[in-house]
Parts: C-alpha cells; structure tokens; sequence
C-alpha cells in the first residue's frame, strides 16, 4: 500500500509527463490558418490551457484506471 507522499508524488509526475507528451502532440498540428492576424500570443496561451487540460485529464484517467486496478482485490 502507497503512503499519501507516494501517492501525491506518483501524481505530480504523472501530470507532468502527461502534459508534456500533450505538448508535444500538439506542436504536429497545424494551427495557423485558425488563428487571425495579431492574436499569436492569445493563440499561444490557448494552445497552453488546452494542452494542460488535455494532458490532466489523460492523467487522471491512467490513475484511476491503476487505482481501479489495485482495488479489484477486494472483489472477493
């Protein structure tokens, strides 16, 4: 069983990477021809905010599928 500091760091890092490989998915696409004149730096922050609720949310959801997973033992 995980300590709380185990499981708060195992989450810390986990958001992290998750947020990074969201970043870096997203700099493939191709955003330009959605974006106006002048507006990069808004452009830019979107792509931000955007990136860190997609990569929270994968996050999330590999760990609860690994806390699901660990409490299938109980099951019986």
């Amino acid at each position: 069983m995980l300590s709380i500091g185990q499981v708060a760091m195992m989450s810390i890092i986990s958001h992290i990477l998750f947020i990074y490989i969201t970043w870096r998915l997203m700099q493939t696409i191709n955003f330009e021809p959605l974006i106006r004149k002048g507006r990069g730096t808004e452009a830019r922050i979107l792509l931000l905010f955007l990136t860190i609720v997609i990569g929270t949310g994968v996050s999330r959801f590999f760990l609860e599928f690994l806390q699901w997973s660990q409490d299938l033992k109980f099951l019986l």
